[in-house]
């Protein structure tokens, strides 16, 4: 472990819950600091935002995905709320850019992919599109004037062309025109749709978004975990079929299953059991299986979360990304507010124990997006820090004194 303690010496870190404690809770608090301090460079002057390099100088000429700027706005609302000045700026900067840049006047719904006020993928992805509606609702929280425009904006495109109401789902791609891009259907979209969706709910009350999220994981959560072993392919044909021979972007659409969605799916679950008012389900129960399933598979010898496993949890693609990690604390921090087990406070600690020395960049800020088993930083695989957004969750997410609000403990 580094000398940046995750508790002070003279605390008693062997018995207890390290979020019952206001030193860990003011740790939390720090690191989620630091990290928007750092990313706080990507803001230009122009247009967008830059990627910022492992030291923080900004890295020109890289494209501007629509999940990026759509991340950034919702990771400074979520600052804004904790107190962190000059984060209300930031989202300004955000909503300016998705609405004059990303925003296609012709067609309608948001481009793909910019450089700089340049078009260089004109797609209209359901990925990209529920970040949409996820950024808008983080800004009206925040408190942002434009975000309710941008809200029933990002509504009526998800309504009118991602919004299957039969199948209880979001289809996923389109032309920039709107015509067929494939029949391709996934569950990562619909995994970000729910939390978009229970943003979207908390922000206004409107109860179409929660029964939307609830549709979303009673196929996932409900469906299809118990009967793969509590494990979540990611691809499926166009009537929601299991699709196990896709293999595409090695990134995005990898093969297999992605035990990081688990851990994310997994507190989403409980998030939508919250907010539905705690009803006598077996939600938690489900949330549970699906989070501590992917602990079993994926966790490897030396530490760290493997990318993707096979449908029986082989590991597939074993590099070590921050992310996972990050969700994986998010979760385990979700299941002890509702529950108190002691397995779940050791691998809490070990979480954040593995991403603290391994992932944290105590010298700069922000963390490192990938390293090796032995923990040394990978630099073949991303081009600098590539966000803010899972990592901030990590600290923000187990500081709030609820499951279903992003505010302060």
């Amino acid at each position: 472990m580094t000398t940046d303690k995750l508790l002070p010496v003279g605390l008693d870190s062997e018995t207890g819950f390290w979020l019952d404690t206001p030193e860990h809770q003011n740790w939390l608090m720090e690191q989620a600091r630091h990290q928007l301090e750092f990313f706080s460079a990507s803001c230009r002057n122009g247009p967008g935002f830059f990627l910022l390099d492992h030291d923080g100088t900004p890295l020109p000429g890289e494209v501007q995905e629509l999940h990026t700027t759509t991340r950034m706005i919702h990771s400074y609302a979520m600052g804004h709320l904790f107190g962190f000045k000059g984060a209300e700026k930031i989202v300004d900067h955000g909503v300016a850019y998705l609405e004059s840049y990303h925003r296609d006047a012709e067609f309608g719904g948001f481009f793909w992919a910019l450089e700089g006020d340049r078009v260089v993928d004109d797609r209209k992805l359901a990925y990209g599109h529920v970040f949409v509606l996820l950024a808008a609702a983080s800004a009206k929280q925040a408190g942002h004037p434009g975000a309710d425009r941008l809200m029933t904006y990002a509504r009526k495109i998800l309504d009118t062309h991602f919004w299957d109401e039969e199948a209880g789902l979001f289809c996923d791609e389109w032309n920039r025109d709107w015509t067929p891009s494939s029949d391709y259907r996934g569950m990562n979209a619909n995994m970000h749709g729910v939390e978009a969706l229970l943003t979207a709910f908390e922000a206004t009350g409107d109860k179409v978004y929660l029964s939307r999220a609830g549709r979303i994981l009673d196929f996932f959560a409900g469906k299809v975990a118990p009967k793969e072993n509590w494990r979540l392919p990611e691809h499926y044909t166009s009537d929601w079929q299991i699709d196990r021979t896709y293999a595409g972007d090695p990134m995005f659409r990898p093969a297999g299953t992605t035990p990081g969605h688990s851990f994310e799916l997994g507190r989403l679950q409980l998030q939508y059991w919250d907010l539905s008012g705690r009803p006598n389900t077996d939600a938690p129960h489900s949330a549970r299986l699906l989070i501590e399933q992917a602990l079993r598979d994926a966790w490897l010898p030396g530490g760290g979360i493997a990318y993707t496993l096979d449908f029986d949890g082989q590991v597939l693609n074993e590099n070590r990304f921050w992310w996972p990690v990050s969700e994986a604390i998010s979760a385990v921090a979700a299941l002890i507010r509702i529950d108190r087990k002691a397995e779940d406070e050791r691998w809490y600690r070990t979480l954040w124990g593995y991403a603290n020395e391994r992932f944290v960049d105590h010298q700069n800020g922000g963390w490192f997006p990938a390293v090796d088993e032995n923990g040394n930083v990978v630099t073949s695989i991303f081009n600098g820090k590539p966000d803010i957004y899972h990592s901030l969750q990590a600290c923000l997410f187990p500081r709030s004194g609820r499951l279903s609000r992003m505010l302060p403990y």
